[in-house]
């Protein structure tokens, strides 16, 4: 998607007659539903103008242009992209990143700087390393790059930043960046016009504009298919915008972490999709490159071992559990890399715990204790059980008390639901986990979203894309039905019983023989034979499939005559939650929760079905007709 594409003489032509910005406005409105702000417009209008003047003194009047062009399975856009030929006929593509800065100031982090935008300072990645993450994405997912007779460039253009000296954004420490990925100042008009005449003076643009907007977009690189080439020390995914910022900090204490003489903890907050666990790993391959100690860890068995066996035995020992750690000594390890820290248990005992074992230390506090650097991805909206008591607030506090450096980063952008914010926040806005603007689901939503009235069309349906692409869908569903033990031939219950729809769970991870087909629960979300398994909320949590079909069982029903949800105890059989919420309050909120989750785990789409009529009647009045 792009807010505005053409000829470049139609471009400064709409520059020249003040119309740009209304061109863009209107096809915003039109596919975000809502209206543009106002700082946003006025960006369009200024950074446009000094476009529309580098094109017109150099003559590049046969080329074409694209404007706000969103990246594939994201919400980012890119400012302008310039299509073209050299003077030997090869076909260019050019992204150009607009900037209005004009005051910039160093960072204590490598690679990041601080400059004054949306009416504050704040930290941002150098500009160079946020179009290498543009140029980098539209790479990896355009066929029309793969095939290798276009080349791609990009270039940065802050048109209001003086190159002087002490000039920090021109400085040699970011020769690494600007030497592939340069940047153009506001005295570098003439700079900027060669550097395009040399790959855009020949014309032909409209041809290759044609084939860019037309070009498949390749699959999308799943975080855990590319498991191993990151640990292996080749990340897989490139970064862009905050998940720079937030990566960067975490990279430039690790190189430092030797002369720190504070324990420093760096804080991720995301949402779904937001790139969390793909920063995770990247730095864990950083620090691995490195040779310092470091661990992964995490409070979930599902996807713990499903990295453990992605990796290989060489690698598995990285990955650990929040409870790994009981009898570590203090700062024995250089990083520790908590993902999906809103898992974080209020102790680190369990059942199998012996008693002269067992502490009162709280699980934070063990888990800060051990590490010099503790790195911490956390959602502050996925805890569906009451004793996970992971929070940014808990972090915080828990840091104070061991006089931390701390740095807190929130991730905005995201990958997943089709790179949709509007699905995201429409999913909080209609479950009541939060206000947004999003009452309505779109028409124009991107996010394959549908409603069944069937359980056996849902599951049809989901395993067709699962044959389309195979292990790229899978059936969840609110933990509404008993989790029974293998049978005594190695086969599992039919415990998702809906009139005569049948399904059974993954299997329990006990020793007992399984039979040939059956998964194991570790195994659900990698297993080809785990679409033929339902998921519950304990397996598919920290996963993501293209498509997820969900079952929203009864246990939460939306009350139309008092206009809130409720928690239905009686029709949950997740025990450990209903037993330790102590309020039905409480328990609401749990629930809600998880099926947060499980509308969010689908990268391409989810499909519905409610077992409670009224409750489905609510999320169909709350979705615009097409």
């Amino acid at each position: 998607m792009r807010l505005y594409s053409g000829p470049v003489r139609d471009f400064i032509d709409d520059v020249l007659n003040n119309r740009i910005g209304e061109k863009l406005s209107r096809v915003f409105e039109d596919y975000y539903g809502h209206r543009v702000g106002y700082s946003e417009l006025t960006s369009w209008n200024n950074s446009l103008r000094f476009l529309k003047d580098v094109i017109g003194e150099n003559q590049l009047f046969d080329n074409a242009i694209a404007i706000e062009y969103e990246l594939p399975y994201s919400t980012k856009r890119i400012d302008a992209i310039l299509f073209g030929k050299n003077n030997f006929g090869i076909s260019n593509v050019v992204i150009l990143e607009l900037k209005q800065w004009s005051r910039v100031e160093d960072s204590e982090i490598e690679d990041n700087i601080v400059t004054f935008t949306g009416g504050a300072n704040r930290m941002e990645p150098h500009p160079s390393l946020q179009v290498r993450g543009y140029h980098f994405l539209l790479s990896d997912f355009l066929k029309l790059f793969q095939e290798k007779d276009t080349a791609l460039y990009s270039c940065v253009y802050c048109h209001n930043y003086q190159r002087e000296e002490g000039a920090i954004l021109f400085e040699k420490k970011f020769d690494h960046l600007t030497k592939d990925f340069p940047i153009f100042g506001k005295n570098d008009f003439r700079e900027i016009g060669d550097y395009l005449k040399k790959r855009l003076s020949n014309g032909g643009g409209l041809e290759i504009l044609n084939r860019f907007i037309n070009s498949p977009i390749g699959p999308s690189k799943k975080l855990l298919e590319h498991t191993r080439s990151t640990i292996d020390g080749n990340p897989a995914f490139n970064l862009v915008d905050e998940q720079i910022t937030a990566y960067n900090a975490i990279v430039d204490r690790i190189k430092k972490v030797a002369k720190l003489k504070k324990k420093t903890v760096i804080i991720v907050r995301g949402g779904p999709g937001t790139g969390k666990s793909v920063i995770a790993l990247n730095a864990l391959a950083e620090v691995l490159s490195k040779g310092q100690k470091v661990y992964h860890a995490t409070g979930s068995a599902a996807f713990t071992s499903t990295l453990r066996r992605l990796v290989g035995v060489r690698a598995a020992a990285f990955f650990k559990y929040f409870n790994s750690f009981t009898k570590a000594k203090e700062n024995e390890i250089d990083v520790l890399i908590m993902d999906e820290a809103h898992r974080i248990r209020k102790t680190s005992n369990s059942r199998y715990t012996k008693k002269t074992e067992r502490s009162d230390t709280p699980q934070i506090e063990e888990l800060l204790k051990v590490a010099k650097i503790c790195v911490f991805f956390i959602d502050d909206f996925q805890a569906v059980r009451p004793d996970e008591i992971g929070s940014s607030g808990l972090i915080i506090e828990s840091a104070k008390k061991f006089d931390s450096d701390l740095y807190d980063f929130e991730l905005k952008t995201q990958f997943r639901c089709s790179g949709s914010d509007g699905y995201l926040n429409w999913v909080d806005d209609i479950l009541n986990i939060r206000y947004t603007a999003n009452h309505i689901l779109s028409s124009n939503e991107k996010m394959d979203f549908r409603i069944f009235d069937s359980p056996h069309i849902l599951y049809e349906a989901i395993k067709y894309k699962n044959l389309e692409k195979p292990n790229s869908a899978r059936m969840v569903a609110g933990f509404c039905w008993p989790w029974s033990n293998t049978k005594s031939d190695g086969t599992l219950v039919e415990d998702v019983v809906i009139d005569d729809f049948k399904m059974t769970w993954e299997a329990k991870n006990d020793t007992r023989k399984i039979a040939s087909g059956v998964v194991r629960a570790n195994d659900w979300a990698r297993d080809p034979n785990g679409v033929d398994q339902m998921g519950s909320i304990y397996t598919i949590q920290g996963f993501e499939f293209d498509y997820v079909g969900v079952i929203f069982g009864k246990d939460l029903i939306y009350d139309s005559e008092k206009k809130m949800w409720i928690g239905q105890k009686s029709e949950s059989c997740d025990s450990k939650v209903k037993r330790e919420s102590k309020t039905e309050e409480e328990f609401t909120k749990y629930i809600k929760n998880v099926y947060r989750v499980l509308l969010t785990r689908g990268m391409k789409g989810c499909y519905m079905y409610f077992l409670d009529k009224e409750t489905e009647r609510f999320f169909r009045s709350r979705i615009e007709a097409k």
